[in-house]
């Protein structure tokens, strides 16, 4: 093989070497892309939920969450709602982020810390759209870590009905704004 052929197959090697490098960092997942199939929440209704404000932080089981509130819901809760009956109003969106948990060993005392993302669940209030859900849209999103990607869990937006059937009396949420 001549050395023209030679730096051919190197210079081409390169390339395709470059170009799987750019499809890949192109083909990363966009989560705002995804929905809930079958008329479910869309991921894209709760952009730039990563800022929103703290509601309050929960522990179940092998994870720990933390309840986030847009605008709108905080401004709800410093309302009344949710309380002694009274509703929240529609628009109103709540995320909750789940990560597995780990036990930090800097710690002084045993200290309970997120570790892996484990998923996202959204709620909206629209009580036209969402009638079987008392007005409450849900969904929820697993993560998959290996592959650095969401997936919408279920189909429609009635995911978290049963279950919020037992918070009928604080408007079927269950997170109560903590005093600060």
């Amino acid at each position: 093989m001549s050395r023209t052929s030679l730096k051919i197959i190197a210079a081409t090697a390169t390339a395709a070497v470059i170009a799987v490098a750019i499809g890949t960092a192109l083909a990363a997942q966009d989560k705002y892309s995804l929905k809930v199939p079958g008329g479910g929440l869309a991921f894209s209704d709760f952009k730039g939920y990563e800022s929103w404000q703290t509601i309050a932080v929960s522990q179940t089981g092998n994870t720990i969450e933390v309840i986030l509130g847009d605008p709108a819901m905080i401004a709800a809760y410093a309302a009344g709602s949710g309380v002694g009956g009274k509703t929240f109003p529609d628009g109103v969106r709540m995320a909750k982020i789940h990560w597995n948990k780990k036990q930090m060993s800097r710690a002084p005392a045993p200290t309970t810390v997120p570790d892996t993302l484990h998923d996202v669940d959204f709620m909206m209030k629209d009580s036209k759209r969402f009638t079987a859900g008392h007005g409450w849209g849900y969904g929820e999103f697993d993560y998959d870590a290996k592959a650095d990607s969401f997936k919408p869990l279920g189909t429609g937006a009635n995911c978290g009905v049963s279950c919020h059937e037992l918070a009928k009396s604080t408007d079927y949420v269950f997170t109560a704004y903590g005093k600060r």
